[in-house]
């Protein structure tokens, strides 16, 4: 309980939540919500103006001035924590403020806290769901920065949403309320080892050791099961093999690439409820043999697992996937292809440059995205043989004893 809340008197819990919005509209509706009571009012910090869906705007304008406020309260939130492990940031990639002022927000916290982990869960713009038509430049821009200054990043992608929830869940019309219950399904089964002791322990910096195999490289799919509608769910029965078809299956991916056209670097699995360690262990074997392919072959043991005992709620057993694929430059390549269209024709750019933005800014990002999706091909057609010349030769260049 006390990973996400700290206790006031009168056994009140209160969440360690920092909510932060360039205009007010947001926070009012939290406030008068079901769950406006929970939150400390002084941890709701926003402006009057709005960002305007302008990554500028929320970046070095409008933002930069609320910032001091608002690390006041991070800073205040981090003292009464005990051991500080990090930070869970979410937002959108596609607007100004979760974009400009999030990435912004991100470096500040990575230079007053430069141990601690910074995970990110990144809504990314989608083709199909878009609000706005500047959201390949913030998107772009964000990429750039989360690249240098976040350890780990969940994409997560309203079009596949929108796909699970219009073909697994049979929803006709899904609104955001059926999006962000998708949203939290995974969180808390990334977060689940942090505030649930398991039989193997995963907190969010063991995760980073054993999926980040290059400190770039850390934009992660991440997968749920079981996700069935909820008509269908009596007739299916929950099982560890049923849970690993599903996790590894395209169609419950929260990130819009395909797997299957690149290889995982490293993937993790984490299973709640009554599962037995065998089960899964016999499980995860089996698909890593049959699907020997999508997995490089210079990381042998790189499929990880980790149980906990809790269930969520409602459920038997759960279980959540997050992946470090190659095939996640099909989102930026997606992303890259939009923001050059509209970059090569300066479309927009003069709401960006009046912010005191420049060009350069824009190409730089550009190319950092690029650069982050070769990496990604290069580590995709890595073989064992092209790395095992290199090591003779390192070897060939030991002084002999």
């Amino acid at each position: 309980m006390n990973v996400y809340f700290s206790e006031v008197s009168g056994n009140k819990y209160v969440p360690r939540a920092v909510l932060v919005d360039l205009e007010p509209g947001t926070m009012d509706a939290i406030r008068s919500g079901p769950h406006g009571a929970l939150f400390r009012p002084d941890n709701f910090v926003f402006g009057q103006s709005g960002a305007g869906n302008n990554w500028a705007k929320g970046h070095y304008t409008e933002g930069a001035e609320l910032m001091d406020q608002v690390l006041d309260v991070v800073r205040r939130e981090a003292e009464s924590c005990d051991s500080l492990q990090g930070f869970q940031i979410t937002h959108s990639l596609g607007g100004g403020t979760g974009a400009g002022m999030g990435t912004l927000l991100i470096s500040k916290i990575r230079e007053e806290f430069p141990d601690r982990m910074i995970a990110t869960f990144s809504v990314m713009p989608s083709p199909k769901v878009s609000d706005t038509v500047v959201e390949p430049y913030n998107a772009t821009l964000s990429i750039h920065q989360l690249v240098e200054h976040a350890d780990e990043t969940f994409c997560i992608d309203n079009e596949a949403l929108y796909d699970i929830c219009m073909r697994t869940l049979k929803l006709s019309s899904p609104s955001y309320g059926d999006l962000n219950h998708l949203v939290s399904t995974v969180m808390s089964g990334v977060t689940v080892s942090l505030r649930f002791p398991g039989q193997l322990n995963s907190d969010l910096r063991k995760l980073a050791v054993n999926m980040i195999p290059f400190p770039r490289l850390h934009f992660f799919m991440v997968g749920f099961a079981p996700l069935t509608s909820r008509g269908a769910q009596s007739f299916r029965a929950v099982t560890v093999p049923e849970l690993t078809r599903q996790m590894f299956d395209t169609k419950n991916m929260m990130t819009a690439c395909d797997f299957r056209n690149g290889r995982f670097l490293t993937c993790s699995t984490l299973f709640r409820g009554k599962v037995s360690m065998k089960e899964v262990e016999d499980q995860m074997r089996k698909m890593q043999n049959s699907n020997s392919g999508y997995f490089v072959e210079w990381i042998p043991h790189n499929v990880q697992t980790a149980l906990c005992s809790v269930p969520p709620r409602g459920l038997k057993m759960s279980a959540t996937f997050v992946g470090n694929s190659t095939s996640v430059q099909e989102l930026f390549q997606r992303v890259g292809t939009q923001f050059a269209a509209m970059f090569r024709r300066k479309a927009f750019l003069h709401w960006y440059t009046g912010e005191g933005m420049d060009e350069m800014e824009f190409t730089e990002a550009e190319s950092n995205m690029n650069d982050l999706m070769s990496e990604y091909q290069q580590y995709q057609d890595a073989t064992i043989s092209s790395g095992e010349e290199q090591y003779d030769e390192t070897e060939a260049l030991m002084p002999e004893e």
